[in-house]
């Protein structure tokens, strides 16, 4: 059985990430600290036994050096001359003991009276080799650091010798005496350590919102998960309009073959309004741009972390699928438009046979119905006859019957005849659909007779398509801007919900450039689109 309060160990939350980095560098600081007090206090016992050493060879060079020293040496008692001077040396230089000693060691001087004649303890070989050395040695007044060197007579040789020595003692008061610094820096140091932790302890815990590492972990697991899994595009950019996050999908929207992060989004290479709309960061609601082969809903609102504004966050849809389906339906609708049109027509046309006939005039009755009946079923004809494609031929049929509606007569080119293509039936009604709705509306603002007209016709293994019209045309200065979106001639009236004016030549201008075909269009009056598009083959239509 599980052990009574297991449970709530379990529960029990990891310590944040901000906590353990504050404890582990509390220990780094500690260690750190404390490692620079032991070399420090290293350095310092070393400092003052090097100090002791300099201070000891100091009053042996200046003593072997001194002409009483020599002269007493050499004269019937060394120790009635020498020991109160030497002792008032001692005195001032603050060593321990001076020494001054015959070749055999025996004693002319020393502190201890009593130790005047006896044997001096310690190395003296050096010394009589004719150079001052030192060295730590256990002598009567215990351990010391001392220096030993020679006094030399007139002739070179050695007649006496000189040692002078500070006891370990004495170093270690003076070691003593330099510890509250050792140990007052090591805690200044601790203390400042331990403040520079906690502030950055601190501020990690705002940044981090005191999660535990692997709470941390978790979230970027997620994070990465909800990135590539999500169906929308989504670009992160700064203040400084630099991308500081695309996920997979919107990399697949843009066409960015590498990561964006990090570069500015005018060397995205993404059309001039997209790229306004990203360098200008205000806010936009389910904006449509069109990119090369794309139609993209776009959403941008400003990031403000900590009530700060840092940036955007855009959100991309592709619309392109939609835009074709809504094509497709606008030319159903646009048919059932011309159908109703057309029953409207013919309602009336009934009408006028009907009262013929009460008139008694069923002569001219059945003269105006054939003759109505002919004219309707002419264009019909001629239209299923040329065009094989249905999906063309009701476009074809309905945008001629809206176009009547309009007062601009459609005319479909006897050069006319399409078979199969194998192109997509939605780029073929966004093609052909907008070519002609943009050529009525053309007709419609020129001067009568207001006419369009349409040839569709195969030349070798491409689709060829023309639309012309009989409107004021296009300046050749507008060429370069005819298929961007947002360019229109026609005044601002109601569009479509998020599409705007300036929308069906750029869609255009985007089917065929999917398809892998040429655009172009005529300057001057009665403008004309020419479109070329590659037909598929068998195999590709098999496939």
């Amino acid at each position: 059985m599980p052990k009574r309060g297991s449970s709530s160990v379990r529960g029990r939350r990891d310590p944040s990430l901000a906590r353990r980095l504050l404890l582990l560098q509390a220990l780094v600081v500690a260690v750190v600290v404390l490692t620079s007090a032991v070399v420090a206090w290293i350095d310092a016992r070393q400092a003052v036994r090097e100090q002791a050493e300099a201070r000891a060879t100091a009053v042996v060079e200046a003593l072997r050096a001194s002409p009483l020293v020599l002269d007493a040496v050499g004269g019937p008692d060394p120790t009635a001359v020498l020991q109160p001077y030497v002792e008032r040396v001692r005195a001032g230089a603050g060593v321990a003991f001076i020494t001054v000693m015959a070749p055999d060691r025996t004693r002319y001087t020393h502190p201890d009276p009593a130790q005047i004649g006896r044997p001096f303890l310690g190395t003296v070989a050096p010394a009589l080799a004719g150079r001052t050395f030192t060295e730590t040695y256990t002598g009567t007044l215990g351990p010391s650091v001392r220096a030993t060197g020679p006094v030399v007579g007139p002739d070179g040789d050695v007649v006496a010798l000189i040692s002078a020595g500070i006891t370990v003692d004495r170093i270690g008061s003076d070691l003593t005496r330099a510890l509250p610094g050792v140990v007052g820096t090591a805690l200044a140091a601790l203390a400042v350590g331990a403040a520079g932790s906690w502030a950055l302890s601190r501020r990690l815990r705002r940044q981090t919102h005191d999660l535990s590492a692997r709470e941390i972990g978790r979230v970027l697991e997620y994070h990465e998960a909800v990135l590539h899994a999500v169906r929308e595009g989504l670009l992160l950019v700064d203040g400084e309009r630099r991308v500081q996050l695309a996920n997979d999908e919107a990399r697949r929207l843009l066409a960015l073959d590498d990561d964006p992060t990090g570069r500015r989004v005018e060397d995205l290479g993404l059309p001039a309004e997209l790229t306004e709309l990203l360098l200008g960061q205000a806010p936009a609601v389910d904006e449509v741009h069109v990119t090369g082969t794309r139609v993209l809903v776009v959403n941008q609102a400003a990031t403000r972390p900590g009530g700060r504004r840092a940036g955007t966050v855009v959100t991309l849809r592709d619309h392109t699928d939609l835009q074709a389906l809504t094509g497709e339906l606008d030319s159903v609708r646009a048919f059932a438009e011309s159908l109703r049109a057309q029953a409207h027509e013919a309602a009336n046309r009934l009408h006028t046979t009907v009262s013929l006939v009460e008139l008694g005039r069923t002569g001219e009755a059945v003269e105006f119905a054939t003759a109505q009946l002919e004219s309707a079923q002419r264009l019909t004809d001629r239209v299923v006859a040329a065009v094989e494609e249905p999906v063309l031929a009701a476009l074809l049929l309905g945008k001629a019957a809206a176009a009547h509606e309009r007062g601009v007569q459609l005319e479909i080119d006897p050069i006319t005849s399409v078979g199969a293509t194998g192109l997509p039936a939605g780029d073929m009604v966004t093609i052909l659909g907008n070519l002609v709705d943009n050529g009525v509306d053309a007709a419609l603002a020129g001067n009568p007779p207001r006419e369009v007209q349409v040839a569709v016709w195969t030349e070798g293994n491409r689709l060829e398509i023309r639309v012309e019209d009989t409107g004021p045309g296009i300046p050749e200065e507008h060429l370069a801007h005819v298929f961007q979106r947002g360019w229109t001639t026609k005044e601002s009236t109601a569009a479509p919900a998020g599409l705007g004016r300036g929308l069906g030549l750029a869609l255009v201008a985007q089917a065929v450039r999917r398809l892998g075909g040429t655009l172009a269009v005529r300057p001057g009056a009665g403008a004309v689109f020419e479109v070329s598009l590659p037909l598929r083959t068998p195999a590709e239509l098999a496939r």
